[in-house]
């Protein structure tokens, strides 16, 4: 279980990793806005040193704080930091906040699947949250001209499967059950990933 349960959460955190360097192409500004040198250092920064997933600039928010301040007016800081960092702490909490897990482990199913739940609101968000100008606050997917690039949605995607898919299994396996819990993503709000 152990090995399937890495396998997975190196699976997630590898689209996250994706996710960021697409999200830092289409919005420039934001690692600029961070002071970093180029795309991958900001990249770098957020995947290849050891934070615990916390940032100064971040107000010492983690986890699905994070991902609101990247909606927030009053923030002005690198929004795709606070999204990803947020994501990739929310997640991180939802494994207990162990990359390495032993048999031992008692990964919690209900947490990963709210995990899984909270990326599809945070996806909501990112594609419908604006700013007062009307602009999205970050450009993701685009579906307007001659060919739609839907990618982002297809590497969030692949994250929610991969939560849902180890959610399911941990329960199976452990004999518990899940309660699932269903929203209208437009009027969702977070759920909690630690009990």
């Amino acid at each position: 279980m152990d090995r399937v349960a890495e396998a997975h959460q190196r699976e997630v955190f590898a689209s996250l990793k994706l996710l960021a360097e697409k999200l830092y192409r289409r919005n420039p500004r934001e690692w600029r806005k961070g002071g970093q040198a180029s795309l991958e250092a900001a990249v770098a920064r957020i995947f290849e040193a050891n934070h615990e997933w916390k940032f100064a600039e971040l107000e010492g928010r983690r986890g699905t704080d994070a991902i609101h301040l990247a909606f927030r007016e009053d923030f002005a800081g690198d929004r795709v930091l606070a999204f990803v960092a947020g994501l990739g702490g929310m997640t991180m909490t939802a494994f207990n906040d162990k990359s390495e897990l032993f048999l031992l482990d008692d990964l919690d199913p209900q947490a990963l699947f709210n995990a899984a739940r909270n990326v599809e609101i945070a996806v909501w968000k990112l594609s419908n949250a604006t700013a007062p100008s009307g602009e999205l606050w970050l450009l993701s997917n685009e579906g307007a001209g001659p060919v739609r690039n839907l990618s982002f949605e297809r590497e969030f995607g692949k994250v929610i499967g991969n939560l849902d898919l180890l959610s399911k299994i941990i329960a199976d396996k452990t004999n518990r059950i899940v309660a699932k819990v269903f929203q209208n993503v437009a009027t969702a709000i977070f759920l909690p990933v630690k009990f």
